[in-house]
Parts: structure tokens; C-alpha cells; sequence
């Protein structure tokens, strides 16, 4: 029986050093939810105090209404999936799976049953009597799993459980572990660095930084709407480029390089006002016009073609860089140094203000709000 998760106010420190300050946080039962950033943000160290591995030096955390900061690992019911997997060298697929069900001295006859239940479900139940050395990274990761689901728990964390695969394993695997979550409905709470992995099975996601949590939304939330400049350059590719606001009658229009002015109707009315701001143009939302000699000058240095889509890489007037992803033309590739004209599509751009801490534009939803009223 899955559960949700409820944290507030937790705080993590080392000595003098603090890790995790008020962090407030809700999981969903059944939830997919991801805690992603880069190296160092925190997120593998929240995971373990939900866990249970690390100590909790303030805050509330709870699975549904029970309070679990004080409960030993052992009884909260969680099933782990760490980076290394962490199967036992010395026993078979078939043990390794079984062995959380035999801890739990349950019945031989249910012992069997589940554990052929979980080697069918992660399609290893060929490999069931085969030593871990013999298996694939991706089949011992399949192990893994089916040992941690094997148990019924109420929450399952997964600490980087494919960064040690290749790339092809990589999005096997995490197919394969969302079709699964989503077959099991267990609550999931999964730490990742990689954006494009927690974009592909997340039904949410936590974007962390320096040990605080920056916006929490699904993935098409985030992509097209980030609250700030560090989520719109961490989820996917951006083009950051220095622009100025102008009010001109209550209209917003935003000067890029080259003097060129575009209106941008999605400016929240109290933000009109004139200033410097930093706008974020995803690769796709600059347009390539061939036909007129009308907005963003620019040239081409690089291109590289990619089957379905070609990426332009060129430098502004300003020198400014920027990468273009335009749909590639049967007739040819623009070559380098061609000077071509920009568009952009202003509809679906972002604009922050001057040190990126916050979007201009309507629509921002951002989960993390909540704690802040609550506060």
C-alpha cells in the first residue's frame, strides 16, 4: 500500500555547515516524483533522510499521518535502488529477489509466488539462476529493482539508478522503470542530474540548487514555464540573451540585439515598466526567415544536421551566441558565415528580471507557493 509524503521545515547540517534549510515538501501517493539539480544541491541527501540513513536535525517528516524521524529504516517500508545497485555478488537472481521477502519470515509458499511474480514482471525470469557477474548492467539494474519491489514497500527511492548504464541502456531502463511504476502505483521519490531522464518518467519534479528547492511542477510546466533563470537553463537548452523591457502605452516590447523590437503580450502588466531583463529563447522558438531581410541579425558559424532537425549555431551583431533547431530542408543546409534574419516566437519566450530570480510572464505555476502561504 503506497503512501503520500509530507516534509516541512526539514533542515540538514554537517558540523557548522548546513545542507538542507526549510525545506517543505509534498508527495503524492502513487507519484512519480523526481528531486533533480546538479551535483552537490542536496538531493541525495533529502532521499536518505526520507530513507532513513541520514539524521534529521529539524522538520517534520511524515509517510501519510505517521511521523518517521525517529523511526528506524528497517520499519519504514521503503524499497532502495542505489547508483551501484547493490545486488549480492554471491547469490543468484532468484535469491537476491527473495532475500527482503525471507527477512520478513513470511510463508515458503509466498516467498516463491512473489519473487516469480517480480522475475516475470522485470522479464528476468530466464536469468533467475544465474550469478550477478554474468548479467548486464541493465539486467542486474532489473534485479535490483525487483528485489526492492518484491516487498510491497509504501515508498520506493532510487538514488541515480542509471547513471552507471549507457546510453541506450539508459533510456531502455527508464522506460522500463516508469512502465513499472505506473503497473505497481507505488509512491516513487527518484534522485537524478539529468534533465532529459526526469522529463521522460516524472509525473513531477523538484528542481534543487544549493540545498533549497527552486520550482516544483510537471515536466511541461517547467520546460515552458520556469520560475526562474537557473530552472530554464537546467531543464533543456536555452539561448540567455541581455534584452531591454520598454513600456511604450502599457505594452511591453522587448529590444534584442540589434536594436530589433518585438511586442511580448505575455508580460504580467505590473512588470511593464522600463529595464534591463534577461531573456531565455529555447533553440526552437527562433525562427530562420529566408525570404525578408526583418529581424535578429545574425551568422552562422556551425551547423550540424541531425536527421529531423538541423542546429545552427551563430553570433549576433553584439557577438552574442545562439543555437537554432530548425526542421531540416530537403534542398540544403545553410552554409556557415551566410548572414540570415531571426523571428522569434514570442508567444512561448520567458523573460526575467535583471538577475534571473524571477519570470515576467503570465502563467508561472510553481507548487512550491503553497509553503510560502503556508508560512
Amino acid at each position: 500500500m503506497s503512501v503520500n509524503i509530507k516534509i516541512r521545515d526539514a533542515v540538514k547540517k554537517y558540523g557548522d555547515n548546513t545542507i538542507i534549510s526549510d525545506l517543505s515538501l509534498d508527495i503524492k501517493e502513487g507519484e512519480f516524483f523526481t528531486l533533480l539539480g546538479p551535483s552537490g544541491c542536496g538531493k541525495t541527501t533529502l532521499l536518505r533522510m526520507i530513507a532513513g540513513f541520514n539524521s534529521i536535525e529539524g522538520g517534520d517528516f511524515y509517510f501519510g499521518d505517521t511521523r518517521i524521524n525517529d523511526m528506524d529504516p528497517a520499519k519504514r517500508n521503503i524499497g532502495m535502488v542505489f547508483q551501484n545497485y547493490a545486488i549480492f555478488p554471491n547469490m543468484t537472481v532468484e535469491k537476491n529477489v527473495a532475500f527482503g521477502l525471507k527477512n520478513r519470515k513470511l510463508p515458503k509458499e509466498e516467498i516463491a509466488s512473489k519473487t516469480d511474480q517480480f522475475l516475470k514482471l522485470m522479464k528476468i525470469d530466464e536469468y533467475r539462476d544465474r550469478m550477478p557477474e554474468r548479467l548486464s548492467g541493465g539486467q542486474q539494474q532489473r534485479v535490483a529493482l525487483a528485489r526492492a519491489l518484491a516487498i510491497t514497500p509504501d515508498v520506493l527511492l532510487m538514488d541515480e539508478p542509471l547513471s552507471n548504464l549507457d546510453a541506450k541502456l539508459r533510456v531502455e531502463m527508464r522506460t522500463v522503470i516508469k512502465q513499472i511504476q505506473n503497473d505497481v502505483g507505488i509512491t516513487t521519490v527518484y534522485v537524478t542530474h539529468d534533465q532529459e531522464e526526469a522529463m521522460a518518467v516524472s509525473d513531477r519534479i523538484a528542481v534543487m540548487n544549493a540545498g533549497d528547492i527552486q520550482q516544483i511542477g510537471t515536466p511541461k510546466v517547467l520546460y515552458q514555464r520556469p520560475a526562474n533563470l537557473f530552472v530554464a537553463t537546467f531543464i533543456g537548452h536555452t539561448n540567455v540573451i541581455d534584452a531591454k523591457l520598454i513600456n511604450d502605452n502599457g505594452k511591453a516590447y522587448l529590444e534584442l540585439p540589434g536594436g530589433h523590437k518585438v511586442l511580448v503580450d505575455t508580460i504580467r502588466k505590473e512588470e511593464i515598466y522600463d529595464r534591463k531583463v534577461k531573456a531565455s529563447i529555447r533553440p526552437e522558438e527562433l525562427v530562420v526567415d529566408r525570404d525578408s531581410k526583418e529581424g535578429i541579425k545574425a551568422i552562422i558559424d556551425d551547423a550540424v544536421f541531425l536527421g529531423l532537425n538541423t542546429h545552427y549555431f551563430v553570433h549576433f551583431e553584439d557577438g552574442e551566441t545562439a543555437e537554432i533547431v530548425q526542421e531540416s530542408q530537403i534542398d540544403s543546409i545553410i552554409e556557415k558565415s551566410s548572414v540570415i534574419y531571426l523571428g522569434v516566437k514570442t508567444e512561448k519566450i520567458n523573460v526575467f528580471d535583471e538577475s534571473g530570480s524571477y519570470n515576467l510572464v503570465e502563467g508561472v505555476v510553481n507548487d512550491l507557493d503553497v509553503y510560502k502561504k503556508e508560512a
